[in-house]
């Protein structure tokens, strides 16, 4: 059988845990729930949740005073707030603290007059709800996910302000902010990368680079999950991204002495468990 090391961090971060644990609890408490979106991607977390009655929410057209909604982990733009407020419903604030500190970090740059650069995923979720907190306040900028958008978007600005999507890779991170910090005059950069995601990457880059086979576990649309995946290729070519068990391929263990395992944010541990027991059983 091969050796399989899981890394330390690999599955639920602590935000994800939060909006997991506030799903359940408002499945069991009221009997039924809405979730604006998906609450964490990964498709066996949400199927586990609607067997609870929970689910997401096709509309909020759907929704009648009363009823309670699940704001998920990545946060919704102050307009959405307000919206559900006005429709009398019962709001479970799920976002996590982390991605809070985004918000707070965007008020306070659009506040002391920084043009405000986000390095993150358009159209996601979570840059979705900060870019929301920036037009709140009247603030401008701009969404960019490589270089290649950095320098095509860069506008001419003398004061820039940076943060990031709470799970953007670091390396990015880094280059984005060295090639912004040549073109302007003054800089304020806000470090808004998440703990679980710096340590899991690190842990990855590491952990990629002493075994045969690495195993990435998590959701195809989980950003974190992709970009462990990714850092985990350019360091092992033989590096897999699966969602569940049955998608682990036999070939891929051939003649393969240590095998990896990670996971994204949004992975649980029963998910973790039966990847590494199919790996046993097929490395036996």
């Amino acid at each position: 059988m091969a050796n399989i090391k899981v890394a330390e961090t690999a599955g639920f971060c602590f935000g994800v845990k939060i909006a997991v644990d506030s799903a359940i609890e408002a499945g069991k408490k009221y009997g039924k729930a809405y979730t604006n979106g998906p609450i964490i991607h990964n498709k066996q977390v949400v199927q586990f949740l609607e067997s609870l009655n929970v689910r997401e929410l096709g509309s909020y057209d759907e929704l009648k005073a009363g009823d309670t909604i699940l704001i998920r982990s990545h946060g919704v733009p102050p307009s959405t707030e307000r919206k559900l407020q006005e429709l009398g419903v019962n709001v479970i604030d799920a976002t996590c603290p982390f991605v809070k500190k985004v918000h707070e970090k965007v008020r306070q740059l659009v506040e002391e007059g920084y043009y405000v650069v986000i390095i993150g995923e358009e159209g996601h979720p979570e840059v979705i709800g900060i870019l929301g907190h920036l037009e709140e306040v009247g603030g401008k900028g701009i969404v960019v996910e490589n270089m290649e958008d950095l320098i095509r978007k860069f506008p001419k600005r003398n004061k820039v302000g940076v943060v990031a999507q709470t799970t953007q890779n670091e390396e990015f991170f880094e280059e984005a902010v060295g090639y912004i910090a040549s073109n302007v005059e003054e800089l304020k950069v806000f470090n808004t990368i998440c703990d679980a995601t710096s340590v899991r990457q690190e842990e990855v880059k590491k952990l990629a680079k002493e075994v045969d086979v690495m195993i990435i576990i998590g959701g195809k649309h989980s950003g974190n999950t992709r970009r462990l995946a990714q850092i985990s290729k350019a360091l092992n070519p033989n590096t897999y991204h699966v969602e569940k068990a049955d998608e682990l391929q036999p070939e891929w263990f051939e003649n393969a002495e240590n095998i990896g395992v990670s996971a994204g944010a949004s992975t649980p541990d029963w998910i973790i468990k039966e990847v590494v027991e199919k790996i046993q059983e097929i490395t036996k």
